[in-house]
């Protein structure tokens, strides 16, 4: 079963983290939605997660994952050394959250905003809910 990223569609810094995940997974093992979508709604009902989420948000095993713990959990399965971030965990979920916040509450006015969502290109087709 595959893990679903919900990410900010609109958010120039979230697009650039779905094509880092997409190019570290080559097994496919990340499935996207944006969080705009139909899709994306869907889950933020399901999960009973606010509609104004400023994060990105792991959908594993059926439970969600928000802020730090979502981003850092992603990277068990990516290729490379981006394994190892997971030990960050390890660091009290406050003071990780609190940074991660810090970064996205100012994503748009550090990395800019797109009017639409991202449109995925034929190839990254099949990775998109």
């Amino acid at each position: 079963m595959n893990d679903i990223l919900l990410f900010d569609g609109e958010c120039n810094l979230c697009n650039g983290a779905v094509q880092f995940i997409i190019k570290r997974d080559p097994a496919g093992h990340y499935k996207f939605a944006p969080l705009q979508s139909e899709v994306g709604q869907g889950y933020v009902r399901k999960h009973d997660l606010p509609n104004t989420l400023e994060s990105f948000v792991l959908i594993r095993n059926g439970k969600a994952y928000l802020h730090s713990s979502a981003a850092l959990r992603v990277c068990r399965n990516l290729k490379g050394p981006w394994k190892l971030a997971q030990i960050l965990l390890l660091i009290p979920k406050p003071l990780r959250d609190s940074i991660y916040k810090f970064i996205a509450r100012n994503r748009y006015k550090w990395f800019g905003k797109r009017k639409e969502c991202m449109i995925p290109t034929p190839d990254m087709k099949s990775r998109f809910l």
